[in-house]
């Protein structure tokens, strides 16, 4: 952090701004957008996130070695973009999102387990016009651990709604990008200060690691999972 950024953060909290909410007792990690529109440099959408790619699957296995649950986001559009509304119009680049494209697909990199869900969307914000809140809810989720792209556009509108939601909203600082540095680090700053708890995964690993020691944390967490999964069907969440 340079001298005039450490001077706007301490600025920020005289006035009461960048508080810690922390973690709660059910997490959730949810990967944001890391679909190769978005993780292949050479599209137009794209930009090289493979640092970021690298610590979501450490957290990935740490999630999935505690039986805690893991949502997927993608961005699909129907080949006549309609469903795209004013976004379009304002990033046209967003066309190469077509249903049935390699393009709207999870970088193989990180592909999603059996069973783990894959949310589409088709505006910025996870929660926005799907049924995220309705599935953690279903889920006793109150933390979501997020990684994913773009800090300034999916990240950050998801890291508002998150926490407008009710939930602890964590934003894995390593697990983020951007397709510009100076966008990523702003959006990343204005997040800490008012909408969730700008982290290093390190940290998200800690707090994974101490949910069984300080008293079978995660393995409620895995309880309340796993009655979830085994509910008969045709109960609805």
């Amino acid at each position: 952090m340079s001298e005039r950024q450490q001077r706007t953060h301490e600025d920020y909290r005289r006035k009461g701004f960048a508080g810690r909410m922390g973690f709660g007792r059910s997490p959730v990690l949810l990967v944001v957008d890391f679909i190769n529109g978005f993780t292949d440099p050479a599209t137009p959408l794209g930009g090289d996130f493979s640092g970021q790619l690298a610590v979501t699957d450490r957290l990935l296995k740490a999630f999935r070695g505690s039986h805690l649950p893991v949502v997927y986001t993608t961005v699909v559009y129907e080949p006549d973009l309609r469903d795209a509304g004013m976004w379009i119009k304002k990033v046209p680049s967003l066309e190469i999102l077509v249903r049935g494209s390699a393009m709207v697909e999870i970088d193989a990199r990180i592909p999603p387990a059996s069973g783990e869900r894959v949310v589409e969307k088709k505006f910025a914000s996870a929660f926005f016009g799907t049924d995220l809140d309705a599935y953690l809810r279903g889920l006793g989720v109150d933390t979501v651990v997020m990684t994913g792209c773009t800090t300034s556009g999916c990240i950050r509108s998801s890291a508002i709604d998150t926490i407008q939601s009710g939930y602890h909203c964590i934003v894995v600082r390593d697990g983020v990008g951007d397709r510009a540095e100076g966008t990523h680090e702003a959006n990343l700053f204005d997040i800490e200060a008012k909408y969730g708890d700008v982290l290093m995964s390190g940290e998200v690993l800690d707090y994974l690691s101490g949910l069984d020691a300080v008293g079978g944390l995660a393995a409620e967490a895995r309880d309340d999972f796993q009655r979830w999964w085994d509910r008969p069907t045709g109960t609805g969440m």
